[in-house]
């Protein structure tokens, strides 16, 4: 009898161009043989150029929907992406704090679209940090949200490194500070645990193909820990699948185009 698959819960909002959210997310645990299940957060329309609109979910829905995942099919990690208020923060955290103990966190702090639209205000933020943090196994943010949420500027690896520190200190228990956004090749990505700084570096890809890289990154290592890989080995296994769905991309649409989640389905 074949064995069950892993089991990932997406915490996130749906993003209708299907590049990034629940859909790209979806796609990544499908790829990595993982059964996603899904609470949604927001609907987004949008398109590869920009997000027109956003409907936020109910939180109580928003609740809701992780509890009853939960206490029927279960969860070996869970993934939090896009969440747009305060309420939303709230009624995760409760969720989680009342369904999921010990079930592995990680948390993508989505607070900037692609295009560069506002996807969290300042006091949501402020109630991230306070209630979702400290629940979080791993957090995965890329320059200018290690930047947000430590407000300190991060133009070199001394400085990544001071920030992962500060967010570890602020409750999570290991950072990955993503450094795409920084100038040059190759690209660093930091990880900072209790095992100590693991650097993970790859050649900068020359494409316009980048939507969707935080969620796509942040599901495949919790994919990964669901499948009860050590956090390093599972940050070096995501990283390397999001590096080749970058390179295999299928240059859709006119702005900021999808990534190819599906390069390596696992039967």
């Amino acid at each position: 009898m074949k064995a069950a698959p892993a089991r990932l819960l997406i915490v996130a909002g749906s993003d209708s161009s299907g590049g990034a959210g629940i859909q790209a997310d979806i796609k990544t645990a499908t790829a990595l043989g993982v059964y996603a299940m899904t609470a949604v957060t927001a609907v987004t329309v949008q398109d590869t150029i920009r997000v027109h609109t956003i409907h936020l979910i109910p939180p109580s829905i928003i609740g809701e929907q992780i509890a009853c995942v939960l206490a029927d099919i279960g969860a070996d990690a869970i993934k939090i992406g896009m969440l747009g208020s305060v309420d939303a923060v709230d009624a995760v955290a409760d969720a989680l704090e009342a369904h999921g103990s010990g079930i592995p966190i990680v948390l993508d702090p989505v607070l900037v679209s692609s295009s560069g639209t506002s996807l969290l205000s300042n006091d949501a933020i402020i109630r991230l940090k306070d209630r979702l943090l400290p629940l979080t196994d791993l957090l995965t943010p890329n320059i200018p949200e290690a930047e947000c949420l430590t407000g300190a500027a991060l133009g070199s690896r001394d400085d990544m490194l001071r920030a992962a520190d500060a967010l570890r200190g602020m409750g999570a228990e290991a950072v990955l500070i993503k450094g795409g956004h920084a100038p040059g090749s190759p690209v660093r990505d930091i990880l900072v645990s209790q095992e100590g700084i693991d650097e993970f570096e790859y050649p900068r890809v020359p494409t316009r193909s980048t939507h969707g890289t935080g969620c796509t990154l942040a599901s495949a290592i919790a994919c990964e820990l669901a499948q009860h890989r050590p956090l390093v080995d599972a940050v070096r296994v995501a990283r390397s699948f999001v590096q080749t769905a970058i390179e295999t991309a299928p240059d859709f649409g006119h702005g900021r185009g999808p990534l190819n989640q599906l390069h390596a389905i696992r039967h």
